[in-house]
């Protein structure tokens, strides 16, 4: 399905929820409202449901306008945060309620409830109630539940919320191998950046009930177009003037930047090349993080804080180091843009 929002507003009193949002979604999509909590993202999957009316703006599913279509009328599958499964019911019978409401024959109703449950790995608990079963299958049940009476478009309002770390991980590999496969376009809502990295074809990021960008992950990640975009993917250091910083002080007196972590080698003098644009800095705190360390150093009146590999010599607080800002994202009120530190160069000569 070819979804097409165009001008979408709604106020709930003085609380403004989507402020004139727009944006396409290719048919066959997998995309993640992502954005912090009480953005927006739900108040628009809910106005796509039908379950909450616009004050003002269209959205069109293969170019119908459907404002005034109600949800059952408007092919879509709806997972809810809690799963909302019906308690008294078996696996079987939750997945069948969709196509018992549209009045299919038996034979279709086992058919495609047994389809449902080979594909959702639920084959065996079809006749277990719902407090039988783990977080993790209840969730499944409400997929297959969703996906039974065959929708156009299938929404998701914070589909792994209610499960713990580790099965929430494993269902965001399932979900991502089950929605390739069944082809249906689908839209989810997150406020959890691994999870909408890892499983979106593409993010839309919405703050204060805007959309502030639309792309693949990779993208946004890379070419942040908004100075909330680039403070909220990822993470960052925060910087009010970079005018001391060398390698950024042409030009750039009382400028803000947003420098990520991976930007930023921090290191002992014989470990760090390109001197020249390295400051001189000393550790402050180490914190062990698994895969790597993270170093908080201090330069001059600036807090910083990186990565250093577990394979490289062990850093401690006190400890003077030297610190290479790559880049950063110089950034105003209205945009970002990228700087590389100016004083880098190649310091081995090269003879002819």
């Amino acid at each position: 399905m070819h979804i097409s929002v165009k001008q979408l507003k709604k106020s709930f009193g003085a609380f403004e929820a989507a402020k004139e949002v727009s944006f396409e979604i290719e048919k066959g999509k997998l995309i993640g409202f992502l954005g912090p909590s009480g953005g927006g993202k739900t108040t628009i999957l809910r106005m796509l449901a039908g379950l909450e009316q616009p004050d003002s703006g269209d959205i069109y599913f293969h170019g119908q306008r459907v404002n005034e279509l109600l949800p059952q009328d408007r092919h879509i599958g709806f997972v809810f945060q809690n799963y909302a499964l019906f308690r008294h019911m078996t696996v079987f019978e939750n997945i069948a309620f969709g196509l018992q409401v549209k009045k299919k024959s038996k034979t279709e109703i086992k058919n495609r409830v047994t389809e449902l449950l080979e594909l959702t790995g639920l084959k065996g608990l079809e006749n277990r109630l719902p407090n039988q079963l783990s977080g993790g299958q209840r969730q499944r049940v409400a997929f297959a539940r969703a996906l039974a009476p065959e929708p156009q478009l299938l929404l998701l309002d914070e589909p792994f919320a209610a499960i713990d770390a580790k099965v929430r991980k494993e269902l965001r590999s399932w979900l991502r191998e089950m929605i390739n496969r069944v082809g249906i376009t689908t839209i989810f809502v997150t406020h959890d950046q691994e999870e909408a990295v890892e499983v979106a074809d593409e993010i839309m990021i919405i703050n204060q009930g805007r959309l502030e960008q639309k792309g693949s992950p990779y993208e946004i990640y890379k070419n942040p177009e908004t100075p909330f975009v680039a403070g909220f993917i990822g993470e960052s250091n925060l910087l009010e003037d970079i005018s001391q910083l060398k390698g950024f002080s042409d030009g750039l007196q009382q400028a803000k930047a947003i420098i990520r972590p991976e930007f930023i080698d921090i290191g002992l003098d014989k470990e760090i090349s390109f001197q020249s644009a390295a400051e001189h800095g000393i550790v402050r705190n180490v914190f062990f993080r698994g895969t790597n360390w993270q170093v908080e150093v201090e330069i001059g009146t600036y807090r910083l804080f990186a990565y250093r590999s577990l394979e490289q010599e062990t850093l401690k607080p006190g400890d003077q180091v030297s610190v290479l800002i790559h880049r950063l994202y110089k950034y105003n009120s209205e945009s970002t843009q990228m700087m590389e530190n100016s004083l880098k160069f190649d310091p081995q000569p090269i003879y002819i």
